[in-house]
């Protein structure tokens, strides 16, 4: 093997043990009660080489994000003739959301994914570094997404449409992770947020046949546009039939 590629894997190791002392400690001490030279003790490394790998604390629940829009930027080169502008920006987000890291580990990556849920919600730092990554993914995805539909999306329309179902999902999880729908057991809290997700975006999946127009207006799905019939107050007035109660007999 060439010395490259060995320190290329010690990398990776050191990476990753970083990664799991910190998980750790963050699940049994708390995120904001664990300190970053404690993090480097535990990983058996020092001060100076944890900041070699990540520039702060909170970098360590974010450590993939460029992984995931690479996932979702490929599901976009990679879309069939047939797929209209909203199908491949859902396959393309799934992509990202089913894309959390090969080189950490399922079990990993889940995990982090819980504890950025879950500190997000108390860490200043943590929600705006969390904003801040999802804007740039959706910046990035709304311009891939426009360059593969240039007769059908303009900037502002691949921007509105990538904001609407994103904005969607994240309005969803942001309440189930508050309040009284807060969940602390990861495993439950993953299942959930694919079931939510799922939810969520049933109504995109249903409509197939989407039309966008160059200004940015998502048109509603040809078949719910002929299923959905908005009557007037006074129809709704002839057609409500007031059924008076039961004779009751004794």
């Amino acid at each position: 093997m060439p010395p490259s590629a060995l320190r290329d894997r010690k990398r990776e190791r050191t990476r990753r043990a970083l990664l799991e002392a910190a998980v750790e400690m963050f699940e049994s001490r708390g995120y904001e009660a664990t300190t970053v030279a404690e993090i480097a003790a535990a990983a058996e490394v020092g001060t100076r080489t944890f900041f070699n790998y990540f520039e702060s604390k909170e970098e360590l629940l974010f450590p993939e994000p460029d992984e995931r829009v690479r996932g979702a930027v490929h599901a976009i080169a990679t879309r069939r003739p047939e797929e209209r502008p909203v199908e491949v920006l859902l396959r393309a987000l799934r992509a990202a959301g089913d894309n959390p890291g090969d080189h950490l580990g399922d079990d990993l990556a889940a995990r982090i994914a819980v504890l950025r849920a879950q500190v997000s919600r108390t860490v200043p730092a943590v929600s705006g570094r969390a904003a801040h990554a999802q804007l740039a993914a959706q910046q990035e995805i709304a311009r891939q997404l426009r360059a593969a539909f240039p007769d059908e999306l303009d900037d502002v329309g691949a921007a509105a449409l990538v904001g609407a179902v994103v904005g969607a999902v994240s309005g969803a999880l942001t309440v189930l992770f508050s309040g009284h729908y807060a969940i602390e057991d990861g495993e439950r809290l993953q299942r959930k947020i694919r079931e939510t997700t799922s939810r969520v975006l049933a109504p995109w999946l249903a409509g197939r046949d989407v039309s966008t127009r160059q200004s940015g207006e998502v048109r509603q799905p040809t078949e719910v546009r002929q299923t959905m019939d908005v009557r007037q107050p006074t129809e709704l007035r002839q057609t409500m039939e007031v059924r008076q109660p039961m004779e009751v007999r004794c």
